[in-house]
């Protein structure tokens, strides 16, 4: 008898594992391999379009950017015209408020001195007449104690 057998030799239990995760890795390279390959290409196609957009877009940007310095060109320049009215109106205002102020100053320091010189003068109307009536109480009183000093000499002669 021979020892050969003319069946195929059966695996074993760990051998057909590690043949069934060598079949499975080779999948996975071809298939991490073919993935590659699409990602490059579609990267090459995404560049391209990017490249045909970024020049247009350069060209809209350039424009917009000429409309919008012309914008604030003319937006400063209003404002600069905006600017000055509004300094003259200032200016104006501020020359018509000082000429009424010093006018009323003046008008007002006009009235301060008549009433000043009308206080004066009723106080010297005032002071002459308490002169007077000081002086003429004086008068009364020096009679008054004149006429009681002789009634009482009087009394004091008669006394005696």
């Amino acid at each position: 008898m021979s020892t050969n057998k003319t069946e195929p030799e059966e695996k074993g239990f760990f051998e057909k594992v590690k043949e069934t995760i060598e079949h499975l890795w080779e999948g996975t390279k071809d298939t991490a391999e073919d993935v590659k390959e699409a990602a490059a290409d579609k990267l090459e196609d995404i560049k391209e379009k990017v490249a045909t957009k970024k020049a247009t877009t350069t060209r809209k940007t350039v424009a917009a950017k000429t409309v919008v310095a012309k914008k604030a060109t003319e937006a400063a320049d209003k404002a600069k015209t905006a600017v000055a009215k509004v300094k003259e109106q200032a200016s104006e205002k501020a020359k018509n408020i000082t000429a009424k102020a010093k006018t009323e100053t003046a008008v007002a320091k006009k009235e301060a001195a008549d009433i000043k010189s009308k206080a004066e003068a009723k106080a010297k109307d005032i002071s002459a007449k308490a002169k007077d009536s000081v002086a003429s109480a004086k008068k009364a009183a020096a009679t008054k104690t004149a006429k009681a000093v002789a009634t009482v000499k009087k009394k004091a002669v008669a006394a005696k």
